[in-house]
């Protein structure tokens, strides 16, 4: 299947992909953070004190951030939303 490259939707859905690559990459990249810490939290005291828990709760508020970014944030003001708001703006005249 053969797809125009000067097309903006094949743009944003570009866009798009590259977003959900790097949003799993990041993710990935946490958990790993996650582990090393943790391995090395219970080495060094076997969990009498475990610091790495703010590691995980740093990891799990960033994700989460980074997914209402990458997925929620449409909800509240998506493409709809931006187009209502144009036509909304082209309508008045004193604008």
């Amino acid at each position: 299947m053969e797809f125009n490259t000067n097309d903006t939707k094949y743009r944003r859905v570009l866009d798009r992909v590259a977003k959900l690559k790097r949003f799993y990459g990041q993710a990935l990249r946490g958990l790993l953070a996650i582990l090393i810490t943790g391995a090395i939290n219970y080495y060094l005291n076997e969990w009498s004190h475990p610091w790495f828990l703010w590691v995980v709760f740093g990891v799990v508020v960033l994700t989460i951030l980074r997914a209402i970014r990458l997925f929620g944030a449409t909800i509240l003001f998506g493409k709809d939303w931006e187009e209502q708001k144009v036509r909304q703006f082209m309508e008045k005249d004193n604008f």
